[in-house]
C-alpha cells in the first residue's frame, strides 16, 4: 500500500510538454505547501529528451527533434511500453539545508531494483560516471545493459523528473542516439530480459507498492552518481 504521505497518480499516456507543464505546477503546489508529495505514473508518445550534459554527437543521428530539458543526466527516448514516474517530493534536507540529490537517486534506483526483483529480474547499481540507474550485468547474452534510466532536477529542496523503466517498448527507438550518452553498454526491457510480454499494466501496481521506498533513509552504497 502506498504511504499515506504520497499521492499517486496512473495517468495514461501524457504528451511529454504536457507532463512537464504538471510537473511545474505540482511543484510549485508542494513547495509552497498546497500540493502533497506526489508521483506521476504515466507513459509518453515517442520523444526524445536531452538532459543539460548532452553532447551533440549524442543527439538522433537523422536529425529527428529533440526536447531540452533541465534534468541532470543526457538523451534518453520515452514512448509506449516504457514506464516513466515523476516523483514530485520535498526531500530531507543536510546541514547547510540543502537536499541531498545523490541519496535521491539512490532511494529511486533501489525501489526499481526491489520491482525488478518481483519480476524475476536481478538488476543492480554500476559504480562511474554516467552509470545512473539500474542495471542488468554482464553475461552471455551481452554487455552490462540498462533497464531503467534515472534523471533529476531537484529546485528549492523538492525534486522533479524521475524514471523510466523499460517494459515492453521499441527498443529499436534506442539505435537513433547513444543512450544516457553511454557507448560501451547497452539498453533492455523486462520483456527481453525475462523473454515474455511484459506490459506496463502490469508492472504499474508493482511500482505503486515499492514507491514508499522513495520516502525512506537509505545509505548509499556509493557516493558519486
Amino acid at each position: 500500500m502506498v504511504s499515506p504521505a504520497l499521492a499517486v497518480r496512473r495517468a495514461g499516456t501524457v504528451e511529454y510538454l504536457t507532463a512537464w507543464d504538471e510537473q511545474r505546477r505540482l511543484h510549485a503546489g508542494v513547495v509552497e505547501g498546497s500540493e502533497p508529495n506526489t508521483v506521476l505514473l504515466l507513459e509518453h508518445p515517442s520523444v526524445y529528451t536531452a538532459g543539460k550534459l548532452t553532447e551533440p554527437w549524442e543527439r538522433p543521428f537523422d536529425g529527428t527533434p529533440v526536447v531540452d530539458v533541465d534534468r541532470g543526466g543526457k538523451i534518453t527516448w520515452h514512448g509506449p511500453g516504457q514506464l516513466v514516474g515523476y516523483p514530485i517530493l520535498r526531500l530531507p534536507v543536510q546541514r547547510g539545508g540543502l537536499a541531498d540529490v545523490v541519496a535521491h537517486v539512490r532511494r529511486t534506483e533501489q525501489m526499481l531494483i526491489d520491482v525488478c526483483a518481483e519480476l524475476g529480474v536481478a538488476t543492480t547499481r554500476i559504480k562511474g560516471n554516467n552509470r545512473s540507474g539500474v542495471w542488468v550485468r554482464e553475461d552471455d547474452r551481452g554487455p552490462d545493459r540498462k533497464v531503467a534510466a534515472i534523471g533529476i532536477r531537484v529546485a528549492r529542496n523538492v525534486s522533479l523528473h524521475g524514471f523510466a523503466l523499460n517494459c515492453d517498448p521499441d527498443m529499436t527507438r534506442f539505435a537513433n542516439i547513444v543512450p544516457c550518452g553511454i557507448t560501451d553498454a547497452s539498453v533492455t526491457s523486462l520483456t527481453a530480459e525475462l523473454g515474455r510480454d511484459v506490459t506496463v499494466a502490469e508492472v504499474l501496481p508493482l511500482i505503486e507498492r515499492h514507491l514508499p521506498t522513495l520516502l525512506t533513509t537509505l545509505t548509499p552504497p556509493f557516493r558519486n552518481s
